[in-house]
């Protein structure tokens, strides 16, 4: 068997952390070695950029300085953790990628999606998730649970209500572009319910 990339998109508070436990659970009861990891961050390189990004006020960068931020990330991500656990055949499951930079910095913050697109191909050679799970919930709601699971804002969750709506659409647009890899799971139901929606997309997509 050889390892497969999957990752898990989504506004805040959709509950991605707790479906990505429940799915490495669920994965290694059939005897696959999987790795959970997140962005930003995954590698001691990018935990430090992480703090760089989610920590301050919204104003404290502009829309090009976060991405190029977020892709200096995601490149020790890939060459440190990611890359190393698939060439060892162990399955990646990732608390947000590429998809999210899309998503905020571009639709969210007006970045031009060429100018994402090509950073993107510049420095991770088209490199992209097997399969990508996108968990659409309503932007209040998400909101509310993301202040009550962490009990302080991040720089994120201060954007405001009109922002995070446009990454909603714009996550359920990145979808719609990429039929073959996304799919779209309803995240309002129980985390049983929303365990099993994943759980089916990912034994579909994989033959399991």
């Amino acid at each position: 068997m050889t390892g497969r990339f999957i990752t898990l998109e989504g506004g805040e508070g959709t509950g991605k952390s707790t479906q990505i436990r429940r799915l490495a659970a669920a994965l290694e009861k059939k005897g696959i070695a999987v790795l959970c990891t997140r962005e930003p961050g995954g590698s001691p390189g990018a935990e430090e950029i992480r703090t760089l990004m989610v920590e301050g006020e919204p104003g404290r960068w502009d829309a090009v300085t976060e991405t190029l931020l977020a892709y200096a990330a995601r490149v020790d991500h890939v060459a440190r953790t990611i890359g190393p656990a698939l060439l060892a055949d162990r399955w990646v499951i990732s608390d947000r990628f590429n998809d999210s930079t899309f998503a905020y910095q571009g639709v969210g913050r007006g970045l031009a999606r060429e100018t994402i697109r090509r950073i993107d191909s510049a420095v991770l050679d088209d490199f992209a998730p097997d399969l990508t799970l996108i968990l659409d919930l309503d932007v209040k709601t998400g909101l509310q649970r993301a202040l009550a699971r962490s009990g302080a804002e991040n720089r994120f969750e201060k954007f405001g209500v009109e922002f995070h709506e446009k990454l909603r659409q714009a996550f359920l647009d990145i979808a719609k572009r990429s039929p073959e890899r996304c799919r779209v799971i309803d995240a309002s139901g129980t985390e049983e319910q929303v365990a099993e929606a994943i759980f089916t997309a990912v034994s579909r997509r994989f033959d399991l």
